[in-house]
């Protein structure tokens, strides 16, 4: 079968990324993952895999060249990597904030200002970053301080890029998962109701249903607890 488009996952050793990566190859896509750290894995057709610290501006964009060299077009970006930790006020450090800023928030906007360049000579293009209740409405994040307020940034980030784009076919989505459904998040709750929460699985075919929505969408934050009964 013919290779249709090409995709990128940052975060892609993860449990949310690896589900896009299997989602997209499902479908056909050409799929380039970014990860921290290389790990061994079987060789999958339509996949390649790149190490980077997207923390590093300069160092992601020459990547981003390299990939456009290669492929010669992207067609949409997941923005799965980042992290997470509890804190109030009182206990969250500086240290802390300027960890998860550089995890939720840096990485994503350092992968995008290339790729949203990239775009615009295109004229089209998808971005997907994955937001979270806490990052959406802040007054549910009081015990995760730093994470809630590096998450809110996304949703910011987004909105400048579908304001700057709003008559181009370039469109800027945050995902919203309440919980999800991860081996690690299981062992830190271990008393949550897990059939509240959102699978990988789920989520990723989310993202790829609206890869294919050629129209302009007026709401771009997708819940996904509200949209799974739709998938």
């Amino acid at each position: 079968m013919k290779v249709q488009q090409t995709i990128l996952v940052s975060g892609a050793a993860g449990n949310l990324g690896q589900a896009v990566v299997n989602c997209f190859l499902a479908a056909n896509w050409q799929v380039v993952g970014l990860v921290h750290k290389k790990k061994e894995r079987e060789a999958l057709e339509r996949y390649e895999e790149y190490v980077i610290n997207l923390n590093d501006e300069s160092t992601t964009q020459e990547v981003v060249a390299t990939i456009l060299e290669k492929y010669q077009q992207i067609d949409a970006v997941v923005l799965t990597a980042g992290g997470f930790n509890f804190g109030v006020i009182e206990t969250t450090t500086s240290d802390q904030l300027l960890s998860l800023y550089q995890l939720n928030f840096l990485t994503a906007y350092n992968l995008v200002k290339p790729l949203l360049a990239h775009f615009k000579q295109q004229t089209r293009g998808k971005i997907f970053f994955i937001g979270s209740l806490q990052g959406q409405k802040t007054s549910q994040g009081t015990e995760v301080v730093a994470y809630a307020l590096s998450k809110s940034l996304l949703f910011q980030l987004s909105n400048i890029i579908n304001a700057e784009n709003a008559n181009e076919r370039i469109q800027s989505y945050v995902v919203v998962p309440t919980i999800i459904d991860t081996p690690q998040n299981r062992a830190a709750m271990p008393a949550a109701d897990f059939t509240q929460w959102q699978s990988p699985e789920n989520i990723a075919s989310i993202i790829y249903r609206y890869t294919l929505n050629d129209s302009t969408t007026p709401d771009k934050i997708l819940e996904v607890a509200k949209l799974s009964h739709s998938v």
